[in-house]
């Protein structure tokens, strides 16, 4: 597989960069170096491009504008000197964020994993697998959950978990020691969670159901923190605890 690429960055010298490290990858096509994100934009739109390098300070985009308009026509890695755009850059869907100055083994990491996401997506169209038919949650085995915050990924044991509150981009997980933020929406993080140890109470809330402290009518105390049960989670929420009455 050969992905045809762009490298968009108002600096020259960041471009030579790219250029100099795309040669070097067999499966990497250079189709054009601009510092133009309106030329950049029209490439993309052509619907010929695979892979875009592109910066997020230029002067008549921005890169975050840039994709935002754009859309999903092709995969993107940002090129910049500036970390504070990485969470938004990842709720556009980027393939990944690439600090500079730019080592090649981190250049070369980024690129394998947008052709790794490349070839799943031809594997998908030309030879669909079918989903099992009725294939059970396995959660014996699962005791940590992985999350990504802006500046790493990080392990989070299940059992530290007091709740989730899911605001309107991302979500807070609350453990024992501290509060997580991630770039994440509830509903994934509800099917990644193992059921019955964890369950959804609230558009904006998911509860360890063992870390539950008291219940009082529709309110759960947590931590001295208290949870309201929402109408639509109502029902199998109390099914669930009449369940463990004793």
């Amino acid at each position: 597989m050969i992905l045809k690429c762009i490298a968009v960055d108002d600096e020259p010298l960041a471009l030579d960069i790219i250029a100099d490290y795309v040669a070097k990858v067999p499966f990497l096509q250079l189709v054009k170096r601009t510092e133009s994100a309106i030329e950049a934009m029209q490439l993309v739109q052509e619907g010929n491009i695979d892979l875009v390098f592109l910066d997020i300070q230029m002067p008549e985009l921005t890169g975050i504008q840039f994709l935002k308009i754009a859309g999903n026509k092709a995969s993107y890695i940002l090129t910049t000197a500036y970390s504070q755009y990485a969470l938004e850059s990842y709720d556009l869907n980027v393939s990944d964020y690439l600090l500079k100055p730019i080592a090649f083994d981190r250049f070369y990491k980024a690129v394998e994993k947008v052709r790794n996401q490349h070839q799943k997506q031809e594997l998908a169209v030309v030879a669909p697998v079918p989903e099992p038919v009725a294939a059970p949650v396995t959660t014996a085995i699962q005791d940590f959950i992985f999350v990504k915050t802006e500046h790493k990924i990080q392990k989070i044991e299940l059992d530290d978990i007091l709740y989730i509150e899911g605001l309107k981009d991302y979500i807070s997980i609350f453990t024992k020691n501290e509060r997580v933020i991630t770039l994440q929406n509830m509903k994934k993080m509800e099917e990644t969670l193992p059921k019955g140890d964890f369950i959804r109470v609230h558009k904006s809330y998911i509860i360890a159901v063992d870390k539950i402290e008291s219940i009082e009518r529709s309110r759960i105390t947590i931590a001295g923190k208290i949870i309201p049960v929402g109408d639509t989670y109502r029902d199998a929420f109390f099914k669930l605890i009449d369940a463990k009455n004793v």
